[in-house]
C-alpha cells in the first residue's frame, strides 16, 4: 500500500478508536491491528500529530503506579472522520470507474 495512503488510513483508524471512549497507546494499537498493521513506532508520532492539530487531547492518570497518557477525540477530530467518508465515497466511484469491465 502507498506509504501516504497508509498515513492517513492510520490517522482516521486512530481516530476511529477513539469514538467511543478515550483510550491509550497499547490499548488503540490492540484496537486498530486487526484492521490495519500499526506499531508503538507509528502510533506514536501519529498521535502526537492528531494533537498538535487538535483532533485529539491528552489527560494523564495514575495506573499501577505509573502515568499513562490518555487519548481522547475531539469535535475536530470527528470532523476529520467525516470529512474521510466523503472522500471514501468519492474514492469508492473512482474505484468502480477504474475496475468496470468491457469497457
Amino acid at each position: 500500500m502507498d506509504a501516504q495512503l497508509k498515513k492517513g488510513l492510520l490517522e482516521v483508524c486512530v481516530l476511529a478508536a477513539l469514538k467511543r471512549e478515550e483510550s491509550y497507546g497499547y490499548r488503540i494499537i490492540a484496537d486498530v491491528s486487526p484492521y490495519i498493521e500499526i506499531s508503538e513506532s507509528t502510533l506514536y508520532p501519529i498521535l502526537k500529530r492528531l494533537e498538535s492539530t487538535g483532533s485529539v487531547t491528552t489527560r494523564s492518570k495514575e495506573y499501577n503506579g505509573r502515568l499513562r497518557k490518555y487519548y481522547m477525540i475531539t469535535e475536530q477530530g470527528k470532523k476529520k472522520i467525516r470529512d474521510f467518508i466523503v472522500d471514501l465515497d468519492e474514492l469508492d466511484r473512482v474505484y468502480k470507474f477504474i475496475c468496470r469491465e468491457g469497457r
